[in-house]
């Protein structure tokens, strides 16, 4: 691997900007590639700057995000979508809980996926989308962002590729119609009675290569160092926040490992809804989760496994199937 080149080690999460990485000369290219693979080292996460995804569609995402969570329940229960481990639609408060947790999460979701062609591959794998025609502009927006987040994802990764001695498509190849989610998260106030032990998101990895965070309407995230301790992380409006999950661990031989992270509950007098829009970057579902040759050291540490069986080893983990 090339980019180990920084000796120092960082106290806090970096924030990068993706400007330098999309229009910056070679030396500021291979900064932006150093710095970023240093980031998720250290911390598991980085905070992007200067993205291309326009403030005024993630304000409206969110603004559409609100009215859908608004909906009375039985509404939204008439969007469930029974296959696929709620890959698309609805997935009502209290139905996932993290890996090996008994208590479920304070938080309720919904799942907007790739749109394929007919013809196209993967047409007749992925669940088709849900869009709820009460909401106007619905399909517009978050087609509109899955397509911006989808494309700031495929940066991201192809940045890595020097870091880990690879082509510049490896990750274009593993992620081409990909089975990436969009998911838009409502976190309602805490209910009265809820179980003591039960917080909005309990401590976990993420399943896929990278997750990217559009920046939160409140705070509470907070991530878990390597020194095993809870760290907040703070976005300014409009930035980006992005994290290894457990595929990109597994591929690298935990080179690059995957953080756990959490969101907690608001403190007393801030108990308001809290609204996240993360975006799952994932693999198409035919790609093997191979060890990286640069990664491999002494041995590799998992053996070869199926995304898509990968995938839903995971959802079962948590409760979604």
């Amino acid at each position: 691997m090339t980019a180990s080149t920084h000796a120092d080690y960082l106290t806090q999460v970096p924030t990068l900007s993706l400007k330098q990485y999309i229009d910056g000369d070679v030396n500021q290219r291979q900064e932006f590639t150093a710095d970023l693979f240093r980031g998720l080292r250290q911390f598991g996460f980085i905070i992007l700057k200067d993205h291309p995804i326009q403030q005024t569609l993630l304000d409206t995402a969110y603004e559409k995000s609100r009215v859908l969570f608004s909906l009375p329940e039985s509404k939204k229960l008439e969007f469930l979508c029974h296959e696929g481990g709620g890959q698309r639609g609805y997935t009502p408060f209290g139905k996932e809980h993290a890996k090996d947790s008994t208590v479920a999460d304070l938080k309720e979701f919904w799942h907007v996926g790739r749109d394929l062609n007919p013809g196209e591959t993967y047409y007749d794998q992925y669940p088709k989308n849900i869009w709820p025609e009460e909401i106007l502009g619905f399909r517009k927006t978050f087609s509109q962002l899955y397509s911006a987040l989808d494309d700031v994802g495929r940066i991201m990764l192809q940045a890595l590729t020097p870091a880990l001695d690879l082509p510049s498509d490896y990750f274009d190849r593993l992620t081409l119609n990909g089975n990436s989610i969009l998911r838009l998260l409502h976190y309602p106030p805490i209910p009265e009675g809820a179980d003591p032990h039960a917080v909005r998101a309990a401590a976990h990895e993420d399943i896929n290569l990278i997750t990217i965070l559009v920046s939160a309407s409140a705070s509470g995230l907070e991530l878990l160092d390597r020194q095993g301790q809870w760290l907040p992380v703070e976005a300014e409006a409009g930035q980006l926040i992005v994290d290894a999950g457990d595929m990109l661990s597994r591929i690298t031989n935990e080179v690059i490992p995957s953080t756990t992270h959490r969101v907690v509950n608001p403190q007393d007098g801030q108990n308001v809804s809290r609204y996240s829009m993360p975006f799952f970057m994932h693999p198409h579902p035919e790609a093997t989760l191979s060890c990286i040759p640069s990664c491999v050291g002494t041995g590799a540490k998992y053996p070869d496994i199926s995304s898509q069986n990968f995938l839903m080893q995971r959802l079962r983990e948590i409760g979604l199937i």
